[in-house]
């Protein structure tokens, strides 16, 4: 099971964490990531990226249709 928490750093760069679905003395991994903005203003991620399309006339899903005459 994987839980991610979102959280800030104190003053002292002290982390807390509370209330986690764990047991006592159970092991556990914490790996502490910043949390990164979009650089590119969020609202459009993949502006701006490369588009390329791959064989464009071909068709597509032509085995899930059928035809009835």
């Amino acid at each position: 099971m994987e839980t991610r928490i979102e959280t800030t750093l104190q003053q002292d760069g002290t982390l807390t964490l509370k209330d986690l679905p764990f047991h006592a003395g159970e092991t556990v991994e914490v790996v502490v990531t910043p949390k990164s903005t979009p650089q590119n203003g969020g609202a459009y991620p993949l502006r701006g990226t490369q588009v390329i399309y791959t064989e464009p006339f071909d068709p597509v899903a032509v085995g899930d249709w059928e035809a009835s005459a």
